[in-house]
């Protein structure tokens, strides 16, 4: 295995010449910033984050800025960032850190990681960026840097492993483990990236353990792209925009006209309903939810 002191310098350096200046790693960011901006990133990219996030921070400051407001408003606000149960997640976290925690967001790992919807990921990104604990921080780019530098493999396991962790965790330098995170972060979103890795501007490239052993291909389940056009998730954005343009209760002949195939726009409306970002009135009508 690459001894870990041997990663630290050349990475952290590159970091230092390349990072993106990001609102959320401003020295001035706020935990709850930095929060929302995990949350959000979770499957999207930064180019769509960012205007949503300056949005919903001018709008909710602070945790108990968001949790005064109804649910519904947190959905109208997510704008296009996709699978929009995330700003419900935001929305019971705010509540519970202002009901639990006196609206400050909690430095400690296992507190942030009973807060509603704060999987491990989140919980140690928070702990680590807001905070500078020290924590392995394991998103999707990080396990790509570690699998290709570390276990000369292109691409890590489906899903985070013990032996992943592991590893990460003998990664973690005893002193500035945060910024060694972000940085990681950082060189597999922009340099080790999933489809064209720029082995050639590279920091660690002399000794990445798959480039040294020739890039051997995946032999893992086949990488499926995702599909979009036609699924329940479009038809269930579609709705879902209907409702979040409306101030008010819609009625649902105005959610009929948005997609053509009754059967499949029935039963995302029924999902929308049973995910809780939709609800409906006694009088047949639909809204963003309330309560």
């Amino acid at each position: 295995m690459v001894e870990p002191n041997l990663l630290h310098a050349p990475v952290l350096a590159w970091y230092e010449d390349n990072a993106r200046d990001l609102p959320w790693r401003a020295d001035d960011a706020t935990p709850w910033g930095v929060l929302v901006s995990e949350i959000m990133l979770q499957q999207t990219p930064v180019v769509r984050v960012l205007p949503v996030w300056r949005e919903w921070l001018a709008r909710w400051p602070t945790p108990k800025s968001l949790a005064e407001e109804p649910p519904g408003e947190a959905v109208r606000h997510w704008g296009r960032l996709g699978y929009p149960r995330r700003a419900l997640r935001l929305h019971a976290c705010a509540r519970a850190i202002t009901d639990e925690h006196g609206g400050e967001v909690p430095a400690d790992h296992a507190t942030l990681l009973a807060l509603p919807g704060i999987g491990e990921y989140t919980a140690a990104a928070v702990a680590s960026f807001a905070y500078g604990g020290r924590h392995a921080v394991l998103d999707t780019n990080v396990r790509r840097v570690f699998a290709r530098a570390v276990r000369a493999e292109e691409y890590p396991p489906t899903a985070t492993s013990a032996a992943e962790r592991r590893l990460a965790e003998t990664l973690l330098p005893k002193l500035g483990a945060a910024r060694w995170g972000v940085a990681v972060m950082e060189l597999g979103a922009l340099v080790c990236t999933a489809r064209a890795p720029r082995c050639a501007d590279c920091p660690v490239a002399d000794l990445c353990a798959w480039r040294l052993a020739g890039k051997p291909p995946h032999t893992g389940p086949a990488r499926k792209g995702q599909t979009y056009a036609g699924t329940d998730r479009q038809c269930r954005g579609r709705l879902l925009a209907v409702l979040r343009s409306a101030h008010g209760p819609v009625p649902k002949a105005a959610l009929d006209v948005v997609w053509d195939d009754a059967v499949q726009r029935e039963r995302a409306l029924d999902g929308l309903v049973a995910d809780g970002l939709a609800e409906v009135l006694d009088d047949g009508t639909y809204r963003l939810p309330h309560a």
